[in-house]
């Protein structure tokens, strides 16, 4: 199950881009990447295993200004579980963009 929290009104709008580390990491059950954005944005957050081969494409598209909350809970778009291991988490934010890896132990 992918997981996207959106609640611009519940804080105020942040002064600079971010792209927080996920967490947990190692994970086994779901882990979230949180992202604060100053001004409305396009997101895009992909996770891909190490042979660069698309695993689950977790949110495409415009994303307003606030703080927002991806989770993952380890499975490829199917919904099928995928096998412990080392992924890469791929997030763009309009020009900027951060690749970090995931370790999923199941």
């Amino acid at each position: 199950m992918v997981g996207i929290g959106d609640d611009p009104e519940a804080a105020p709008v942040p002064a600079a881009l971010r792209i927080h580390p996920s967490a947990p990491n190692p994970f086994s059950a779901s882990t979230t990447v949180a992202l604060d954005l100053p001004a409305g944005l396009p997101v895009e957050v992909r996770v891909y295993n190490l042979a660069g081969q698309l695993g689950r494409s977790l949110t495409e598209g415009f994303r307003p200004a606030g703080s927002h909350q991806i989770t993952w809970d380890g499975a490829d778009a199917g919904g099928r579980r995928l096998a412990r291991g080392v992924y890469l988490l791929r997030t763009k934010v309009g020009v900027s963009s951060r690749t970090q890896k995931l370790v999923l132990v199941n």
